[in-house]
């Protein structure tokens, strides 16, 4: 896809961007919003898609959007520091430049989701890339039925984008989660699958997208299933071990699928033997 007065792009060249704002998210979890340095808007992309970011001198990794698919001008991703490329990528400060490639990877199903309720599920970080589709629904809302975002999260003090949750609650069924919490946590403490009840009405006309810990997400799609939903009707983001995004390197393998040529987004019926392997 290509904007108007703006030359092809070739998602395996990498492109220059600008590093506008840094926005710390957690201790450990920070947002980059960038803009093209060469003055164009960045790329159009599909909620579920990622980029491999580049960081001259240290790497490159590959991070899921976390922007708004209908703003153009530039590219957001939320980053959680865990190696030596997130760690200098933290270390990033407005005005720094760092490579961008993408967008790579396949996308959760909103346009044959349209007419129906959407169930979001997200634990911990898994947020991040999920956060494409609510704002997707939030500037279609009438081509959807019913969305409920169910969230899950460690402790109080790691929900991600508090400030949106908030938000996002006034105008949708939102439900929150955490594992543990002291005495000023006034809300639910538990597994995200508690939240399940009562917040499925019509099972048959409902599509979820699950993304967070593979753990979290196997016993989503199994209270799922034992709620009538058909596997069709699932879909999980997997990001293993990706890489290259070409499927050369083999990092990603899992069973048949290639995570980063095949993926991220699955529908659980692609992935329903592999999930009952565990450490797969």
């Amino acid at each position: 896809m290509t904007l108007a007065g703006q030359a092809p792009h070739n998602p395996m060249e990498p492109r220059p961007f600008r590093v506008e704002r840094v926005i710390k998210e957690l201790a450990d979890c920070f947002t980059l919003v960038l803009t093209p340095t060469d003055g164009h808007c960045a790329f159009p992309f599909q909620p579920g898609q990622f980029n491999m970011l580049y960081d001259f001198g240290h790497g490159e990794v590959p991070v899921s959007m976390s922007g708004d698919p209908s703003r153009p001008e530039e590219l957001v991703h939320t980053i959680r520091s865990v190696g030596l490329v997130t760690a200098a990528m933290q270390k990033l400060r407005p005005g720094d430049v760092i490579g961008v490639r993408g967008p790579f990877g396949s996308h959760w199903p909103l346009a044959q989701s349209k007419g129906k309720d959407i169930l979001v599920m997200a634990g911990g970080l898994g947020l991040a890339p999920l956060r494409p589709v609510i704002y997707d629904l939030k500037n279609h809302a009438a081509d959807y039925g019913r969305l409920t975002l169910l969230y899950g999260t460690r402790t109080p003090d790691t929900l991600l984008f508090a400030d949106e949750l908030q938000s996002w609650s006034e105008h949708w069924a939102t439900s929150l989660t955490v594992d543990s919490a002291g005495p000023r946590w006034g809300g639910h403490v538990g597994v995200v699958t508690d939240l399940l009840d009562g917040r499925v009405h019509h099972a048959a006309n409902t599509v979820a997208f699950l993304c967070g810990p593979e753990i979290m997400m196997r016993f989503c799609a199994y209270a799922l299933l034992d709620r009538g939903f058909l596997p069709e009707q699932i879909f999980v983001s997997l990001e293993l071990n990706m890489k290259c995004a070409l499927g050369m390197c083999g990092r990603c393998q899992y069973g048949p699928f290639f995570i980063c040529k095949d993926g991220p987004v699955f529908s659980f019926a692609q992935v329903a033997r592999l999930f009952r392997i565990r450490e797969m």
